[in-house]
């Protein structure tokens, strides 16, 4: 069974400057200890195949998972990440992958804004598909939460 949720949240700020954070590393420090115990880099630089090690708080459902930044495209502003062990892996999914896409503001003609687009895609084997309730863009969210602060105080 295969699935997807998206949200879209306008933040304050100019596209390039909101890309320059979640394309980075700096994202994961930016949430380390607020909604994820630890964020850990496996192994790479922050470009793609880089794999890190998110360890969650207790009570979120699993204890960690990795993932692996499977595409970084600057041009377009858009970042995909997979889950390569552990987490929605360990409850009979096969794909579970996080997509980030910043755009600029169509309303905005003066470039201060931009548009944040988040995308969840995953693919359960039939004998789980209820575990497909499980997933949610709330944490996504709450990440997402987390930069906005931070790119409108740094702004």
């Amino acid at each position: 069974m295969f699935g997807s949720l998206s949200e879209e949240a306008e933040v304050k700020v100019p596209a390039s400057k909101a890309w320059a954070l979640f394309s980075s590393l700096e994202l994961g420090k930016l949430v380390a200890g607020k909604i994820l115990e630890a964020v850990d880099v496996v192994e790479g630089d922050g470009g793609p195949g880089t794999i890190l090690k998110l360890t969650l708080k207790p009570g979120l459902g699993f204890p960690y998972y990795k993932e692996k930044f499977t595409k970084i495209d600057n041009e377009n502003m858009i970042k995909e990440t997979e889950v390569v062990e552990g987490g929605f892996l360990d409850i009979g999914f096969s794909l579970y992958r996080i997509r980030f896409e910043i755009k600029e503001n169509p309303n905005d003609d003066t470039g201060s804004s931009c548009l944040e687009k988040l995308t969840i895609e995953y693919e359960v084997k039939d004998e789980f598909a209820a575990n497909a309730s499980l997933v949610t863009t709330e944490p996504l969210l709450g990440l997402i939460s987390i930069a906005n602060e931070h790119l409108l105080k740094s702004n």
